[in-house]
């Protein structure tokens, strides 16, 4: 990794920080994700930036953007694209959809219908959509930040196991301190931050960049810490359905894009603890008993892993 790739990171993330104020974890786990090949689903009520910070990153990057608010009435179509006959051509021809795109925001997606939400699975894990049996690439890099808002079910469709296993990552955006939020009050407008913001890079660097996470060292140490601990999702007596083969190459993967942001050539035991909970919570589902003790999914994997021996 040379300087001037570490120069660029700290630039995207100086540029969202600009705009996003007090949220540096959270903005380096998107980058994470981002850089890793990963996708985020954001948990948080309204008016905390969530929409903020995708569009940020996405003039950060010079990628292209597209946003889509889901709703009960938004089709698969919609997000994919469809084949419309053109009659001067005497031909169908392919009208690609938001999905088209670098950075794609799917704001409130647990509001559109499980139907429509499938229509995603496929390009967030192969990269590609299949309509009327022809199969379109997507644009390199791809990357997929869904929002969704805690506290609102009626007319909400909870996204099935299978969806929430093909993000990367899950994390809250909570509200900001008192001390960030009387600086939004007495000026430091975000709509106004974020009009002059400039980019600081181009998409390629970024595709560049998740190329070079290949190259960071991982001991065999570490990749038995990471399996110890799926292994003990699975057979924990109040997990009902523990971390998949899909969840352990997510954490490895996104250890190795936080070795990198952090500017070190290889992974360390405290990457793995830093990044399980936001990689593993939202995979694992628990036993009737254990919400009857109050137990949430933090709190076990969190027992969980400090049982396991950690490699020195």
């Amino acid at each position: 990794m040379n300087e001037a790739d570490i120069k660029v990171i700290k630039e995207i993330e100086e540029n969202l920080a600009s705009c996003l104020l007090g949220k540096r974890k959270e903005i380096k786990l998107v980058l994470t994700a981002l850089l890793a090949g990963g996708h985020v689903l954001l948990e948080g009520v309204p008016g905390t930036g969530k929409t903020l910070l995708v569009k940020a990153l996405a003039r950060s990057i010079q990628g292209e953007f597209r946003r889509v608010q889901c709703n009960p009435d938004l089709l698969p179509t919609d997000v994919t694209g469809f084949s419309m006959y053109h009659p001067k051509e005497e031909q169908f021809l392919f009208r690609p959809g938001p999905v088209m795109t670098n950075i794609l925001l799917m704001d409130e997606i647990n509001r559109t219908s499980t139907k429509t939400q499938s229509a995603l699975l496929e390009a967030m894990e192969e990269k590609q959509v299949s309509v009327d049996g022809k199969m379109y690439a997507l644009p390199e890099p791809f990357f997929v930040l869904a929002t969704q808002n805690p506290i609102e079910f009626e007319g909400t469709y909870p996204l099935p196991e299978a969806q929430l296993d093909r993000f990367m990552m899950k994390f809250h955006l909570g509200y900001p301190d008192k001390a960030t939020e009387k600086n939004l009050l007495l000026g430091q407008n975000n709509r106004k931050l974020f009009e002059n913001l400039n980019p600081v890079t181009e998409i390629e660097t970024i595709a560049s960049l998740q190329q070079q996470i290949e190259e960071v060292y991982v001991d065999d140490e570490i990749v038995d810490y990471i399996l110890s601990i799926t292994e003990e999702t699975r057979e924990h007596p109040y997990i009902y359905l523990g971390a998949s083969p899909r969840a352990a190459l997510s954490l490895l993967h996104g250890v190795k894009a936080l070795a990198l942001i952090e500017q070190r050539t290889f992974v360390t035991p405290d990457d793995v603890k830093f990044l399980a909970p936001y990689v593993y919570c939202h995979r694992l589902m628990l036993k009737p008993e254990a919400k009857m003790d109050g137990l949430t999914e933090q709190a076990i994997l969190q027992s969980i892993m400090k049982n396991v021996r950690v490699p020195i």
